[in-house]
Formats: C-alpha cells, sequence, structure tokens
C-alpha cells in the first residue's frame, strides 16, 4: 500500500470509530444533547484528520532515521502522547465553546478523552499495523536519502549500499 493510501484509510478507519464513540461519551457525560456532542465530535475529528495526516508524515520521516527498526511499544506511547498533546491545544477551547462550559471543565472532558484516545490510538495503531503490515518507514525501506544506518540481524550496524 502506497503511503499516502495507507494515511488515507489509516485516518478514515480511525475517526469514524472515534465520532461514534466521543459522540456517545460527551452527550452522556456532560449531559448535554447528542447534537452538541455531535458537532464536538465531528469538529474534532475533522481537526483530528489534518493534524493526523500532517502529525503521521513527520513521525513515519523521524522515524525512517532511526537505527532501530519496528515499532516498539516505547515507540508506540511516544506516537500517541505526541498526536494526542497536540489536539489539546486546540480542542479544549472548542470543547468549551460549543458546550458552554468553563475551559478547565473542558480540560477535564477532554482529559477523559485523552485517556480514551492514548489508548484508542495505541490499539487501533497496533491492529491496523497487524492488518496491513508495516509503513515502509518502520521495516527500513524509508528513501536511502533519510537513512543513513540499518540493523542488520546479528544486530551489528552497517552503512545501506549507495
Amino acid at each position: 500500500m502506497s503511503p499516502l493510501l495507507r494515511r488515507i484509510v489509516y485516518v478514515t478507519l480511525y475517526e469514524l470509530i472515534a465520532i461514534v464513540v466521543v459522540s456517545a461519551a460527551l452527550a452522556w457525560i456532560a449531559d448535554r444533547p447528542a447534537l452538541d456532542s455531535g458537532i464536538v465530535a465531528v469538529a474534532s475529528s475533522a481537526i483530528a484528520i489534518g493534524w493526523a495526516f500532517v502529525f503521521n508524515a513527520m513521525f513515519e520521516r523521524w522515524e525512517a532515521t532511526r537505527r532501530v527498526r519496528g515499532r516498539t511499544p516505547g515507540r508506540r506511547v511516544a506516537h500517541a502522547i505526541g498526536f494526542e498533546g497536540g489536539l489539546v491545544v486546540v480542542l479544549v477551547p472548542l470543547i468549551a465553546w460549543q458546550l458552554d462550559v468553563s475551559l478547565w471543565e473542558a480540560f477535564v472532558y477532554d482529559f477523559g478523552l485523552i485517556v480514551f484516545f492514548l489508548v484508542y490510538t495505541f490499539v487501533f495503531t497496533w491492529v491496523f499495523d497487524r492488518v496491513f503490515g508495516l509503513p515502509a518507514s518502520a521495516r527500513g525501506e524509508g528513501p536511502p536519502a533519510t537513512r543513513t544506518r540499518t540493523e542488520e540481524p546479528s544486530g551489528s550496524a552497517t552503512r545501506p549500499p549507495a
């Protein structure tokens, strides 16, 4: 699968599931009409789609420069934290405005969503990689210009052929 198609499939599946879960959770937790929570979920999704496209491209570019290939649990945790951290800056004011709550209350709602999304992102990405395979960046097949060293099965680092 090409990197662009992979990102499109990833983001589409991820966000469709997220919209359903977030709409229901916010309506229940905030005791708000489904329309209000649905607007927050769809707007959050649109913002997250743009951010996911940019963040994942940056993450995979960085990942392609790493000596160690594959996606370790630590690398997956870093991915999830980086992605969710970027969303907090935009989503807390959006939640406060749409649900007509204080920034603090919006942060508390968002914190609950962050906890959910940290786990969801970790699990979803792991399942996605199992179903669709690792991207070229994690397999050591990134563009040669971004790769300076690769790991041999023996663990010794060598330069890739020119």
